[in-house]
């Protein structure tokens, strides 16, 4: 060992009485310095702006695209081969090498001393992160430090393999500048080779183990895994290992077989090690983030551990789908990698994928992008486009005799199958496209048997259908296969009743009245009333104009909808489109209102009329939605907002003041809660309003939370975070530009000056 610390110091002093180590240093620097200067007085203007920044400022700060290790990783590449370069081709071109062979100095600990120095090289170039993730914790309010950290150890393992690889192509050439210009290459091929061969199941594992792109991703988001850990000392291993026989071979007359059979020893260890470290059971994972949001939520972890026997996960994928990329031979470890969180906490999770082809109903035109060909040829074509080969896909007629996809729209699904049971777990059409943990957790919580909420839409008096996508319907929100946030996604089984031929099922979660548009028979109501009378749970909708239609039955609530129509001043949208507080008991049925309740979020409503209601004595009434009085008021009178701007009228019998146009009703009978929701509008979880570009996300987390609140909260599957702590910085604009010029110009001053002086120091000696 005092070999290699000589060797390590003797080569130090080498690289900094050169002027080099010092350049890149004092560029590092600078660069941090900007890029974390930059970001901070975004942040800090924002911040004064407008009272608080929406998002965790760690994240802004380091790990967005232009944050600081965004940014560090994009460049970091770039120093190691100037700094490696000359490692051992400098002994080389020199001849001070046959001295080394010479002394009494084993190969491997000049190696190892020289992988020594540039480890306390990138010890340095860590340390001038570990500068401004110093700062991170004094200028972020609740900073994130353990995420931070766990980057500065991913940077280190990253220096660390860099500096191998640029050893071993330092030791294949005498001339430096070749010798950087192949420790560039060699980070390319490194950083391509995971995308080589993954048609090929036997070698794809290979080259994806040895692909380094990617593999600080986890460490720099906080999640260190011994999968990663071990990744990048193996790689070490194998570069220094290379590098030591490359310089044995150098002094030794060894036939070429041997040589190459030492290499391959090498690969092949490096490949076992890499193998046996990426088995799931042997994963070992530690999430150093402070609210653990790398890791499964507890609800999800609950879900996956209750799971005692193999979960078999079959992928079927249509190669004429738009989706095809996500089944596609290569996207093999890509899939891994979605389904690793599960791993996890469950290692006996088969995956599989079928590949097919069949007509795709998700474009209805599709079958004049055929352009007259058969389906065959047409399939033949694409399989030709994509580079696959066309005899891994079965035929329509194949696949049908499997399993019937077309209700599925024959795109890329995933049946998942666990002790005889099976459902399907859906990708969708949104940016995000893979299932999060919300809809997994449905998925598994369905294989597992359990009793899934049945939500009943009552038809036959023209109410909202839930199978059409007209604008007044309800598909988007209720069986829309293709939407993440539909409920069919997110746990519950939903179906119609036609009320006037059906008798309300005595299993069911909830029922559902929206907006009738006929009268109810008398033998309709009388059996909607012996639901309520015997505890049912109900979400009634109502419409202006409609009032006659629902209040009868409302009356025994003490709840009437109101005549007349709520208006909204507004320069921009239609005034009987008015937006609506949650109210803080509302707020309380579902973790993402609670956060929209925070944030003053609106739910938007076309149409609505007041509610009013009494106290009865048998249920216990409260507002969920509110109306604000100083925008919002009630129009007695005909509205006609097409030729004229609609004013405020007293004389006509208009009303300003706060309403509710949401209530909830709770009481106790047969020894459970009962609980009803009764709304003034029926087009707030409409189709149309749903995809209303600016406030769909409020209305569905409104809508949602509703059926959250019917069936107790058992469904959706609670998967959300806590909201970030780390939300306000302590610095003001004008104290960023006094930092600025400490870490972009003092700093770098001193260490510039420090550089000179040495470097003049040792050119007098």
């Amino acid at each position: 060992m005092k070999t290699i610390f000589r060797v390590a110091k003797t080569e130090l002093r080498t690289l900094f009485f050169s002027p080099i180590a010092w350049f890149l240093i004092i560029i590092f620097l600078v660069q941090c310095a900007i890029v974390y200067i930059g970001m901070l007085d975004g942040a800090a203007r924002e911040q004064e702006a407008n009272g608080k920044i929406f998002m965790s400022v760690t994240d802004y700060l380091f790990l967005s695209r232009q944050g600081l290790f965004g940014t560090v990783m994009q460049n970091l590449y770039l120093y190691m081969p100037l700094l490696t370069m000359g490692l051992i081709s400098r002994e080389t071109s020199s001849g001070t090498i046959k001295l080394l062979h010479s002394s009494p100095i084993k190969i491997r600990e000049i190696v190892l001393g020289k992988f020594l120095s540039m480890m306390i090289y990138s010890f340095l170039l860590v340390m001038i992160i570990g500068l401004f993730v110093l700062s991170g914790y004094f200028h972020v309010v609740n900073a994130d430090m353990g995420m931070l950290l766990s980057g500065m150890l991913g940077f280190f393992l990253l220096l660390c393999a860099y500096s191998a690889i640029g050893i071993f192509m330092s030791s294949l050439t005498n001339y430096q500048i070749v010798a950087a210009i192949c420790t560039f290459v060699m980070f390319g091929v490194l950083s391509k080779i995971g995308d080589l061969w993954q048609d090929i199941a036997f070698i794809r594992n290979l080259t994806y183990f040895l692909s380094i792109s990617g593999r600080t991703g986890k460490m720099l988001g906080g999640l260190i895994t011994t999968k990663d850990v071990i990744y990048f000392l193996a790689i070490i291993f194998m570069f220094l290992g290379f590098t030591i026989y490359r310089m044995k071979a150098a002094m030794e007359s060894v036939p070429f077989i041997m040589k190459t059979g030492r290499y391959l020893l090498v690969l092949v260890c490096t490949l076992a090690i890499g193998y046996i470290s990426s088995i799931p059971s042997l994963i070992g994972y530690y999430d150093a983030t402070a609210d653990k949001s790398r890791t499964l939520a507890v609800s999800a972890q609950k879900i996956v551990k209750e799971m005692d026997a193999p979960l078999e996960v079959t992928a079927y994928n249509n190669l004429l789908s738009g989706l095809f990329s996500f089944g596609e031979p290569k996207a093999y470890n890509a899939n891994i990698a979605r389904w690793e969180p599960y791993l996890r906490f469950k290692h006996n999770i088969e995956l599989k994928t079928v590949q097919y082809y069949d007509t795709s109903f998700e474009n209805p035109n599709f079958a004049r992008f055929m352009g007259g060909k058969t389906l065959e040829q047409y399939a033949k074509q694409a399989a030709d486009n994509r580079d696959a080969s066309f005899s891994i896909f079965k035929k329509p007629e194949e696949i049908r005799k499997i399993i019937d996809l077309k209700p599925e729209l024959n795109r890329y699904v995933m049946q998942l199958k666990y002790k005889g049971r099976t459902t399907f777990l859906r990708v969708f059409d949104d940016n995000k496209r893979w299932p999060s943990e919300t809809e997994v957790s449905a998925a598994l919580k369905r294989l597992q048997g359990a009793r899934m909420p049945k939500i009943i839409f009552v038809m036959g008096n023209l109410q909202r259908d839930i199978n059409k996508i007209g604008d007044r319907e309800y598909r988007v929100l209720t069986n829309l296969k293709t939407f993440r946030n539909s409920l069919i996604n997110q746990g519950f089984d939903v179906d119609t009743l036609a009320l006037n031929a059906q008798d309300i099922p005595k299993d069911i979660t909830a029922l559902v009245l929206a907006d009738p548009k006929v009268k109810l028979s008398p033998e309709e109501t009388d059996k909607l009333q012996r639901y309520i009378d015997g505890g049912g749970i109900m979400l009634i909708a109502g419409e202006p104009g409609k009032q006659d239609m629902l209040n009868p039955l409302l009356s025994k609530l003490g709840i009437q909808l109101r005549e007349g129509i709520l208006v909204q001043a507004s320069k921009q949208l239609q005034p009987e489109l008015i937006t609506t507080y949650i109210t803080a008991e509302c707020a309380g049925f579902f973790p993402p209102l609670t956060h929209a309740h925070h944030d003053s979020a609106k739910v938007s409503m076309p149409n609505a009329c007041v509610l009013s209601y009494t106290d009865t004595g048998a249920f216990k009434t409260f507002p969920l939605l509110m109306t604000d009085p100083q925008v919002t008021w009630l129009k007695k009178g005909k509205l006609v907002s097409d030729s004229a701007e609609v004013v405020f009228n007293a004389a006509e019998g208009d009303e300003r003041q706060t309403f509710p146009t949401a209530l909830g009703l709770t009481r106790k009978i047969n020894n459970k809660q009962q609980r009803i929701v009764v709304l003034g509008d029926a087009d707030f979880m409409s189709n149309a309003e749903l995809n209303r570009f600016n406030l769909r996300n409020i209305n569905f987390i409104f809508a949602t939370g509703l059926f959250s609140w019917l069936n107790n909260g058992e469904f959706p599957i609670d998967s959300s975070r806590p909201p970030a702590k780390d939300v306000n910085v302590t610095v003001t604009k004008e104290r960023v530009k006094l930092l600025k010029i400490i870490y972009v110009w003092v700093l770098p001053g001193l260490l510039l000056a420090a550089g000179a002086i040495l470097l003049l120091r040792r050119k007098r000696k």
